[in-house]
């Protein structure tokens, strides 16, 4: 039954599309091209909802070739994976049905390596073991190199060289790690080798901490976290709409890959190697948001500053997550949720200004009137109050939980004066750059580039998407608190992938 393969097939979707888009289809490729595309991505979108619901009762285990962990190759949907898979099925299709309107034209397979690049984030949110997660993560980041090119341009080559040379390096350290952990402990499976870390002792413990470490190391590159982040701000500004916006869940993963391994194999219950980057986490998390709040007030174009916001949003959740307790746990997951949906409508919408603006594009200058002004001056104005977190919006509501998970003296004097200065100033960028763009404009004739409907309707559907946050606030936040208790009982996850304790497809 298709019921029995439900893990896998948020994988193969995106994986068969991407080889069919590859083949030769006549006269008019790129028709079926889109086609392939735009049904995958809504299959894609259907299935992860299917999975969503799924895995409400139980954990699903999907063993490749009917090999069990931890000798197999498994593919594990909890509660996390399940958010994460479906997260990504609601960004990826309004990105794609605005690149579907002229911006997948701009270099040759945008939309297969779109599909790949799909398939590597969602098999690093499905995997079950940390060799498999290094494989997607470079079948991910293979696809980001040349995404990040569409278009050319000198700029561009610039922002990738550096994104490439820093990923190669994180790539590096990724298998040293792999190789440390499975010489002391024998195994990859992450299910396993959290129950062989809690019972080390001594040098062996030691020994895996170094390997822990260098994996919080390539995992904080992922995230762009401090000091690791100086590639995204050029990389994501110098890029196209589409690619920035599909980017949007990109640092996401490494937040992910961080929550999942340091809550499950170095969280509470693994012995001498207990809460290996929780410290870290805090601090750098705290200096993340400063930095980035700084970048956002320096910044002279408003690509670069919707840049900074992906900061901002990586600093304050992994910050949220290192206060350790699962109603912070729930505020961060709910927030990374606002945050990637109301950034990937930001880039979407900061290529439509700087087309129609002209010679100004995206510099926060004064400029020509648009030809859809109104409409995008709307448009900016509601993802600008989403994104600063004005009451009652999604963006105010995490913030909320983020502030009330603070509970200690020490948290709320660091983390609330933080955040509040990070709002600040935020309000602070976006104004002017609001004003700059659709208020103090040039007198003259309004330039003449429009948009089709279908990429403004992209934008509205993120939009959307934020500000459903805002009415289902209770739902989803009961559902990330579902998923900060299963995370803080990581023995469930265990007992469903080992044979002795699991059930299997």
């Amino acid at each position: 039954m298709i019921t029995d393969h439900l893990v896998i097939l948020p994988i193969l979707v995106p994986m068969f599309a991407a080889l069919l888009q590859l083949l030769v289809w006549g006269e008019q490729p790129q028709v079926y091209r889109r086609a392939i595309g735009l049904g995958a991505s809504v299959l894609t979108l259907a299935l992860a909802i299917w999975l969503v619901i799924a895995v409400q009762d139980e954990v699903l285990v999907y063993a490749l070739g009917g090999w069990q962990a931890p000798f197999g190759i498994v593919l594990v949907a909890d509660k996390l994976s399940a958010l994460m898979v479906a997260l990504t099925a609601v960004l990826a299709l309004p990105v794609l049905i605005y690149a579907c309107h002229g911006e997948d034209n701009l270099g040759s397979h945008f939309q297969a390596l779109f599909q790949f690049q799909i398939l590597g984030i969602m098999g690093a949110f499905l995997t079950g073991d940390l060799f498999n997660l290094f494989v997607f993560f470079e079948i991910l980041l293979i696809s980001s190199y040349a995404l990040l090119m569409h278009g050319g341009g000198k700029a561009k080559l610039r922002a990738t060289l550096h994104y490439v040379v820093l990923n190669l390096t994180g790539s590096a350290l990724f298998l040293i790690s792999l190789g440390v952990l499975y010489g002391i402990t024998g195994t990859l499976n992450m299910a396993d080798m959290a129950g062989k870390i809690a019972l080390l002792e001594g040098d062996d413990a030691s020994i895996a901490r170094a390997g822990g470490m260098l994996l919080f190391v390539v995992f904080g590159l992922k995230a762009a976290l401090l000091p690791l982040y100086f590639w995204l701000p050029q990389a994501y500004a110098n890029t196209t709409g589409t690619v920035a916006a599909l980017f949007a869940i990109m640092t996401k993963v490494g937040v992910y890959a961080i929550l999942r391994v340091f809550t499950m194999i170095f969280g509470a219950d693994a012995g001498e190697a207990a809460m290996l980057a929780h410290d870290w986490l805090w601090w750098l998390g705290l200096f993340s948001i400063l930095l980035g709040a700084l970048g956002v007030l320096g910044s002279r174009d408003i690509r670069l500053v919707i840049a900074y916001l992906v900061l901002i949003s990586v600093g304050t959740i992994l910050t949220t997550l290192s206060l350790g307790h699962p109603d912070a746990i729930a505020a961060a997951l709910y927030y990374l949720v606002h945050s990637t949906l109301v950034t990937g409508a930001l880039f979407l919408l900061v290529d439509l200004i700087a087309e129609q603006r002209g010679k100004t594009a995206s510099r926060i200058v004064k400029g020509r009137k648009m030809a859809q002004h109104n409409l995008l001056g709307g448009m900016f104005f509601i993802a600008a109050i989403t994104v600063i977190g004005i009451p009652p919006l999604s963006g105010f509501v995490g913030k909320l939980f983020i502030l009330e998970a603070a509970r200690t003296g020490a948290q709320v004097a660091l983390l609330w004066p933080l955040i509040l200065g990070a709002t600040f100033l935020m309000i602070v960028a976006l104004s002017r750059a609001g004003s700059r763009m659709f208020w103090h404009t040039l007198d003259g004739k309004p330039n003449d580039v429009t948009h089709p409907k279908w990429q403004h309707a992209a934008v509205i559907l993120l939009l959307t998407g934020a500000l459903a946050l805002t009415v289902f606030a209770n739902v989803m936040f009961d559902y990330t608190s579902a998923i900060a208790t299963q995370l803080s009982q990581p023995s469930d996850y265990i007992f469903s992938v080992l044979p002795q304790g699991g059930q299997h497809e």
